[in-house]
Formats: C-alpha cells, structure tokens, sequence
C-alpha cells in the first residue's frame, strides 16, 4: 500500500447518479467510490500514479431535495462541433443530496507508467502542498459540474468530529467504478461497470478492491 492521506470534502448539493435510472437524475445516498477518485485526480494526478479509495465517511445526515435542471440533449463531437443550448436544451428533474461531507480516506499506487523520476513519496509530498495551497488541475465536483467540491486536508484526526451515523445501514448495490475499453482509435468502444454491496457502519463505508466487486 502506498502513502495514505485523509480529505474533507464538503458543499451545498451533489448528486451520484443511479446509473439503473434512465430518465431522470436520481442520487446514490452517499458518494460513489469513483466520484472520490475523481475528486482526488482533479487535485493531483499522474500517469504513474493511481488512487485507491479505502473509506468514505459520511459526516452529515443524509437529506435529499428535488430540483429542476436544464440539460443539453446532445454532446459535442468530431461531426458536431457546435451546440446550440436554445435549441438543444431540455429541463430535467433531479433528486439531489444537499448540505453533504465527508472525509476520503485513500492511497496511491505506483503503476507500470512510472518513470526514473517518479517516487512514492515525491507524489505525496506533491499533493500534500496542492492541497495546502487549494490547487486543483479542474475544481472538483460532487456528480456533475454545478455542484463544487470544498477540500482540505485532514492534519488531524481528532478535529474532524463524529459522524451522526450509528449502527450498520445497508446502502444496498453502489457503483464501484467503470472500466473502459478503448478501440484501435481511441475511442471508447465499451463500458464495464462493478457494483459492491455498501454498508455504513458508525459512518464509514469500506470500500473494497475491484477484483471482490461484481459485474
């Protein structure tokens, strides 16, 4: 295992989306494995590095709110180059979580991508001081991009606080991650998603390895 680290991540909605949820937006109850990997490479990653999320902690209630969103129908491409959002645009009700924190425990792992230069601890030492300074390569985000992710590093643990969370909750099936398969151009060809079944104890979700998860 690699160097561990702790973030607090926090803001006022999210939004995990159910991926059995065709139509409308629909939010797991709390933050998806890959969304915390996401949030982790927008602050420092590396091709010769790779994050691991090993708890996610749910500090605050879990408190649902609907909304209305508007969406473009269309995403922009090689043959469409342009979108139109008057023309595009279509509203979309959305069951969102609000007010939500947590704390990411993770690590890294060097991968076969790793140069001369690359160290477990040159890695760590780098995203300690972006975290500290609050640089980011692109602003995190809870789901989709209109809901911003506040961070700080977690220097101590006794500071952060109980979660309100008691006893097991079973979350039931949660996406773990999607593996992609590129083709000869590098484009997506297909999409391979793993589930785990999640259960909350006291507030932590331990998250498994992707070789336990099921197809």
């Amino acid at each position: 295992m690699g160097f561990g680290i702790k973030l607090r991540v926090w803001g006022d909605y999210a939004c995990f989306t159910r991926p059995e949820m065709k139509v409308e937006r629909v939010s797991y109850d709390v933050m998806t494995p890959s969304a915390a990997r996401g949030i982790l490479e927008a602050i420092h990653w590396k091709p010769a590095i790779s994050w691991v999320i090993d708890r996610i902690h749910v500090l605050k209630p879990i408190a649902f709110e609907n909304i209305r969103r508007n969406e473009v129908k269309s995403k922009a491409s090689g043959k469409k180059l342009a979108i139109y959002t008057s023309e595009e645009v279509q509203q979309r009700a959305a069951l969102v979580l609000r007010n939500v924190e947590y704390i990411i425990e993770a690590h890294f792992e060097m991968t076969e991508k790793q140069g001369a230069e690359d160290s477990e601890e040159k890695h760590y030492n780098i995203f300690l001081r972006r975290v500290r300074q609050g640089q980011c390569f692109h602003r995190p985000y809870f789901g989709t991009r209109e809901f911003p992710v506040s961070f700080e590093l977690v220097e101590d643990a006794s500071s952060v606080g109980e979660s309100v969370h008691k006893g097991d909750i079973d979350l039931g099936y949660m996406l773990l991650d999607q593996i992609f398969k590129l083709n000869d151009k590098r484009e997506v060809a297909e999409v391979t998603p793993y589930f785990f079944r999640a259960t909350m104890k006291d507030g932590i979700i331990k998250v498994p390895r992707l070789k336990e998860a099921v197809r």
